[in-house]
């Protein structure tokens, strides 16, 4: 199985969007970045382009999980950071998130040390409302060659 990575192009939105969700798809910020295994969309990740760059929406399909796929969108959302002349990257992750804080650290982010922050209420989103109720830290990591 060969896994692509490239941004996500209007003509796969529909695709994508049944596959996996595009929450995030008209926030304007930033772009998505998708994986494809063969022509099957295996897991996306936005990239908002805020001063640092921040990782949103990481999300992978059910039967790709545990084969690297969310590191290697974590590796291309870094390069494209990177390509744009940004020196960091952040992401926040809540604090009772275990497997995403094991992804975040095994590909080198830390917690950047700001206090944790709890977000509660109705976020609204493409897909509809949403309740959350979270509490999460924000963890960072220089973008070096």
């Amino acid at each position: 199985m060969t896994m692509k990575i490239r941004v996500l192009q209007a003509e796969d939105v529909e695709q994508v969007g049944d596959a996996l969700g595009l929450a995030r798809l008209d926030q304007g910020n930033g772009f998505y970045l998708v994986a494809w295994s063969d022509d099957e969309p295996a897991g996306h990740l936005y990239i908002a382009l805020t001063d640092p760059p921040e990782l949103q929406d990481v999300q992978v399909g059910a039967g790709h999980r545990r084969r690297g796929v969310a590191t290697l969108l974590v590796a291309a959302a870094e390069r494209e950071a990177r390509a744009r002349g940004f020196t960091r990257i952040r992401v926040d992750v809540a604090v009772d998130n275990h497997p995403a804080q094991a992804l975040y650290r095994a590909c080198g982010f830390s917690d950047i040390g700001l206090d944790p922050r709890r977000v509660k209420g109705t976020i609204v989103i493409r897909t509809g409302p949403i309740e959350v109720d979270d509490v999460l830290v924000t963890w960072g990591k220089a973008l070096t060659e």
